[in-house]
Parts: C-alpha cells; sequence; structure tokens
C-alpha cells in the first residue's frame, strides 16, 4: 500500500481516538484532499472523525488555509469601509428560517459593504444559496461580478459550491455531501474576498471559543461569533437567539477575545419568541416570499424582529452602533423606512449576467405577496 494512504489512515485513526492534529499537519492532510491525492473512504472518514471530535482552532485554520491557498478565486473589492461577511455554520438543531440573508441585505441597506460567502442546503432545506437564487441573484456567477456587486450595491455573494468560486475541488466535495463537517466552519471562512470583519453564528456553544480564535489565528481584526439556546433545553441555533439567551464571544480591534451572555431582551426584543413562529419555510420559494413580506413591511411579526435583532452585530462589528441594542433600533428603522427591500432590488441587478432576469424574477414573487 502506498505510504501516502497508511500516513493518512495514521491520522484518521488519532482522530478517531481523541487526538488533535497540528495546524501544519491539518494543512498538509486537507491538501491532499484538495488535490485528490486520497481515495473517496479517506477523505469521508477524515471529515467525519475530525467533526465527531471537536476540531481545535489550530485544525481549523490548518482547514481554512489549504482551501484558500488551493480552492478560492481571490478578488479584492474597491471600498472605502470594512468588508464584513455574516453566516451561520448550518448543523444546528433548530431549523430556523434563514436569518442571516435578510440580515445582510437590512446591513446592506445601512451602509455596511457585505461580502458573503454560502453554500446550498446541506443540512436543512433552504441554504443561502438556494434563497438568494430563488429571490434573482445571480448564484453561479463569476467571483468578478461578486466582486462588482460589493462595490456597486454594497453587498455579494460567493456560491461556495460553485467551480467559479472554487474550481478546484470544494465544489465537488460538498456537492457530494448530505452531513454538516468541519467544512461548515472551515470552508465558509475561505471567503474569495477575505474580510477582516466577521459576524459568524456556529451550531453548538463548545465550538464557539475555538471558531473566533481560529478567527483571529487567520486575520481577523474584529468579529463576534455566537449560539443562542431554544430557551426550553432543547438545543440550539446557529444566530443569535429570540427565543433564549445567547452565548457571545468577541474579538476587540486590540486583539482581546471575550465572553458573555445575553438576552433577547438585552439586545433588544420586547418579549421572547416561540421556536414555532422562526420555523423554517418547505422550499426556497416559500423562504424567499416570507422574507419579502418582512422587507416590505408586511411582516412585522417573529421574522422581522429576529431579522433585526441579528443585523445589530453586523452594525456593531463594523462599529457603527455602541452596542447591540443600539444595533437592532437601527436595523428595525431601515427596515420600516423600506430601504431594504430598494436594496435587494439593487443587489439583484448588480449581481447578474443578465439583470433583466434576476429583476423579472425577483418582480414575479413580489407579484405574489
Amino acid at each position: 500500500m502506498d505510504t501516502r494512504f497508511k500516513e493518512f489512515g495514521n491520522s484518521i485513526n488519532r482522530l478517531i481516538v481523541g487526538e488533535s492534529l497540528s495546524q501544519q499537519e491539518t494543512n498538509d492532510l486537507f491538501c491532499e484532499i484538495l488535490k485528490g491525492e486520497q481515495t473517496d473512504i479517506h477523505q469521508g472518514a477524515f471529515l467525519s472523525a475530525i467533526t465527531a471530535k471537536g476540531p481545535e482552532p489550530e485544525e481549523l485554520a490548518g482547514a481554512w488555509q489549504a482551501i484558500y491557498d488551493l480552492d478560492t478565486v481571490k478578488v479584492s473589492p474597491k471600498i472605502q469601509k470594512p468588508l464584513i461577511d455574516n453566516c451561520g455554520t448550518g448543523m444546528d438543531s433548530l431549523k430556523t428560517f434563514n436569518i442571516s440573508t435578510g440580515s445582510a441585505i437590512v446591513a446592506a441597506a445601512g451602509g455596511i459593504y457585505i461580502a458573503r460567502h454560502g453554500a446550498r442546503a446541506i443540512t436543512s432545506r433552504c441554504g443561502t444559496v438556494d434563497l438568494c437564487e430563488a429571490l434573482g441573484v445571480d448564484v453561479e456567477c463569476q467571483a468578478e461580478t461578486v466582486k462588482e456587486s460589493i462595490e456597486k450595491a454594497g453587498i455579494g455573494l460567493f456560491n461556495g459550491m460553485s467551480p467559479n468560486v472554487h474550481p478546484q475541488a470544494l465544489f465537488r466535495i460538498l456537492s457530494q455531501m448530505s452531513f454538516g463537517s468541519i467544512l461548515n466552519i472551515a470552508a465558509s471562512l475561505a471567503n474569495p474576498a477575505n474580510p477582516h470583519y466577521g459576524v459568524r453564528g456556529v451550531y453548538s456553544q463548545e465550538i464557539v471559543m475555538p471558531v473566533i480564535q481560529t478567527m483571529k489565528m487567520i486575520g481577523f481584526k474584529r468579529a463576534m461569533v455566537f449560539h443562542g439556546r431554544s430557551g426550553n433545553g432543547g438545543g440550539g441555533m446557529d444566530e443569535l437567539s429570540p427565543v433564549g439567551e445567547s452565548f457571545i464571544a468577541e474579538l476587540s480591534q486590540e486583539g482581546d477575545i471575550v465572553s458573555y451572555t445575553l438576552s433577547p431582551e438585552e439586545i433588544g426584543l420586547c418579549h421572547r419568541l416561540t421556536v414555532e413562529e422562526i420555523s423554517g419555510g418547505a422550499n426556497p420559494r416559500e423562504e424567499a416570499l416570507r422574507l419579502l413580506k418582512v422587507l416590505t413591511g408586511r411582516n412585522k411579526g417573529a421574522m422581522y424582529e429576529t431579522i433585526y435583532i441579528n443585523t445589530a452585530p453586523i452594525f456593531y462589528v463594523a462599529g457603527e452602533v455602541q452596542d447591540l441594542k443600539e444595533g437592532a433600533e437601527k436595523a428595525r428603522e431601515i427596515i420600516d423606512s423600506g430601504r431594504a427591500i430598494d436594496k435587494l432590488r439593487e443587489w439583484v441587478q448588480a449581481q447578474n449576467r443578465h439583470a433583466e432576469t434576476g429583476k423579472d424574477r425577483l418582480e414575479s414573487l413580489m407579484g405574489e405577496l
């Protein structure tokens, strides 16, 4: 048997018994995966073993470095303000509606430059890419088109499952998976625009600190990572929770990391919501229609409230507000003013090889409201 296969198998065995790998070891192993130098069985076993063990910051950073160096098309948007990425990792137990997309649109309407990096659904019914495609955004365009959208409209989405964004192997690996893994974190960090400011929701409280530490290691200047609880002891969500407390870790401009817990009321809600009120839709089209009702002011209920408290961290990390409660108030005002739906229309035309096609798709949905 080839020595490389035996060594790779030994690394899998180490992970199975709970041993951690160094950043360089993880980088080397991921390079072998991305170059197709290991069998499909080894690749799947490795991803399963490191995910089950729980990845350390060094392992996450090693995986990110391999993906970013070997398999990411790189762009540099020409903007005058901080560039921010916001996303949720998925893999959480509460399958909510797609909160981060609505929050990104509202933040962009408030003058924040957003470089999103998402995927189609892996562990849910509707991923970020699925939702944005339903709204009319061109999710199969070149990375350069996304860059231009960020410059023109203040927001763009890189499709993590597209060969136009990750041409070497990541698109192939993700398209063959239907379970969450270390890639939900490491790959999502491999944003082609390489933003240095980030807001990230993760699937468990235990992974909050490793992720914020990883973000510091790979060059983030300011960031926030959080996990929201269900309020009834039945799991959590990869967003700030409107139904229970949220555990938060924050990376400051000075490089310090602090952690704390906040209630929904402290973030800006008048009362707590229920899990049922924020559950996900049946398909991307339904999700798109539900989001449009919020952005057009037709829905001032649970989805509206969940979106504005989850926009707050974006404004906060960007330095636009002093605290999350002020950020939530700012987000609410933007939605109420109609600027969020205007921003969506602008984005659909900016990130599109065929602007009229995207516009027609969005207006067709709007006609169903």
